[in-house]
């Protein structure tokens, strides 16, 4: 009996969330959380759950603009060291978005590892926003080079942390957070009190925080004042403006 070759594992993205619109003028591909080091593919509904909320909101704040939202499905759940295979596969999803609906702009919004592939593949040329979600990264060391920050030039970019998060160092948001806004002033950076990973205490405020902040880089709409004044405070104050509680896009 012939040997039948192991098929390659391809990322794809997910059906839009909601109603597909009918002529697509902007696109957020929503990146979930996953492992350092891990060649396993990823459970479909576990995976994508950090995620689908925010997705799902984004896509009902900009449908009547033609905002499709779609979850990335990972070829598999580690980033795997030079690998970085989920950032690897944040770029293929805005190339693939490009493909589909052509010149429109494009937000990478990842959780976790997701936010670190939102950060690193926000360079692609389609992608005009960045929003990350208790981004994880690597423990700072001498001997490695830094995460890279040079991509986001040019692109609007939210980082929200909680003060008390676990799992993922919030110190490692901040430093990264002023080293990217020396080269581009569009950075902003939220904490959020006493939350912690997942971010559920204030999960309403996390979420009308980016949709306001994906509306405006997106579509241009007016964004709230706290977003307006963490984009034009000077380091530290913009990289540390609180996220207070009641926070609504509604409050301009």
């Amino acid at each position: 009996m012939a040997h039948q070759a192991t098929p390659e594992r391809r990322a794809r993205l997910g059906r839009t969330l909601g109603p597909e619109p009918t002529a697509v003028s902007g696109v957020v591909l929503l990146l979930p959380g996953g492992d350092e080091v891990s060649s396993r593919r990823p459970s479909p509904l576990l995976a994508t759950a950090s995620v689908r909320a925010l997705g799902r909101r984004l896509a009902r704040a900009g449908r009547e603009d033609g905002f499709a939202a779609h979850v990335v499905h990972y070829r598999c759940r580690g980033w795997n060291g030079s690998e970085a295979n989920l950032a690897r596969d944040a770029a293929w999803a805005a190339d693939e978005a490009v493909r589909r609906y052509g010149d429109v702009p494009v937000c990478l919004a990842g959780v976790g590892m997701g936010g670190r592939a939102a950060l690193h593949a926000g360079g692609h040329e389609a992608v005009n926003s960045v929003v990350a979600l208790a981004p994880w990264l690597p423990a700072e060391d001498a001997a490695a080079p830094p995460e890279p920050v040079k991509q986001l030039v040019g692109r609007q970019v939210l980082i929200v942390h909680g003060t008390h998060d676990g799992r993922t160092d919030p110190e490692l948001s901040f430093r990264l957070a002023a080293r990217a806004k020396k080269a581009n002033r569009d950075v902003c950076r939220f904490e959020v009190h006493a939350d912690g990973h997942g971010l559920h205490q204030y999960r309403d405020e996390v979420l009308a925080l980016a949709e306001d902040f994906v509306m405006g880089a997106v579509f241009g709409r007016p964004v709230s004042r706290p977003v307006r004044d963490a984009l034009a405070a000077p380091p530290p104050l913009g990289l540390r403006m609180p996220l207070a509680a009641g926070f609504s896009p509604s409050r301009r």
